[in-house]
């Protein structure tokens, strides 16, 4: 008898909802400026924003699998947003959130085992692994979504800026995993498509790419190459590159505190102290 993935694996973990509270409480704080420190805030709503796209992002992914074939998903508790389910939560969630305060770049994760011998076609592969960007995608439309749509009138200056900042993590994260690089799921895309000689090859290469990825955006033309495109995109969905600037700023709110900074974002009568 073919068995499907119960209630109580696709019940949404408490987890994930105090991860969903903690974004909202933090989110209302920043655009009511009730918070004490509005950096801190903003750096509490874009962690836990990002970290609900990273949930999102997997379980797109799983539940793509799920209706592909593959019902062991509900069993390892994917299908519940729980982060902590995640095969390996170091790079699904410790290592992106890290990137973002370090760096200030989406770093795609990438933690949810999916049983292929499962599933049959190759279209249904494709889908499974362009389900994850696709996410990030369509999270950065919510966010811009202000921009975009000439709606901000009303729309409290640090809200707007920490929107900006959150909108470019969920670009370059669709950006980066759409790299056609064994490991990402860009390649995950082309991969049932390729003949099955090239697979076998760069198969031993796959948990070396996100690192290959990265050492090559240290390159200073492939980096400033690759933030043209990331403004250029935002510049479509109607975001500055100042309002992404003036996001990080407001979002790195402990150079501040250090007396770490030499810029201000500025905007009527609101004024952002960054690095």
């Amino acid at each position: 008898m073919r068995s499907t993935a119960g209630r109580h694996d696709r019940r949404i973990s408490p987890v994930f909802l105090g991860i969903a509270a903690v974004t909202a409480v933090a989110g209302w704080a920043v655009w009511t400026g009730f918070a004490g420190s509005t950096g801190f805030a903003v750096f509490l709503f874009v962690t836990g924003g990002w970290v609900v796209s990273l949930c999102l992002h997997e379980y797109a992914h799983a539940r793509t699998a799920l209706h592909s074939g593959d019902i062991s998903v509900g069993a390892k508790g994917y299908l519940t947003l729980n982060p902590l389910k995640y095969t390996h939560a170091l790079l699904s969630i410790v290592l992106p959130v890290l990137f973002v305060i370090m760096g200030g770049i989406g770093l795609p994760g990438g933690a949810a085992f999916i049983e292929r011998g499962r599933i049959r076609g190759r279209r249904r592969h494709s889908l499974i692994s362009a389900a994850g960007p696709l996410t990030n995608v369509l999270f950065a439309v919510v966010c811009t979504a202000p921009f975009w749509l000439d709606a901000l009138d009303g729309v409290p200056v640090p809200f707007r800026y920490a929107l900006a900042f959150l909108a470019l993590l969920q670009v370059t994260a669709a950006i980066l995993n759409s790299v056609p690089v064994p490991g990402l799921d860009g390649y995950g895309v082309i991969e049932p498509w390729l003949p099955y000689g090239i697979r076998r090859q760069v198969e031993p290469f796959a948990p070396f790419g996100l690192i290959a990825v990265f050492a090559v955006l240290w390159i200073p033309e492939v980096n400033g190459a690759f933030f043209d495109a990331i403004d250029a995109v935002l510049r479509g969905l109607g975001v500055s590159e100042f309002e992404t600037y003036c996001g990080l700023d407001a979002y790195r709110f402990w150079q501040e505190l250090t007396g770490g900074d030499d810029t201000r974002c500025t905007v009527g009568a609101v004024v952002y102290t960054g690095r």
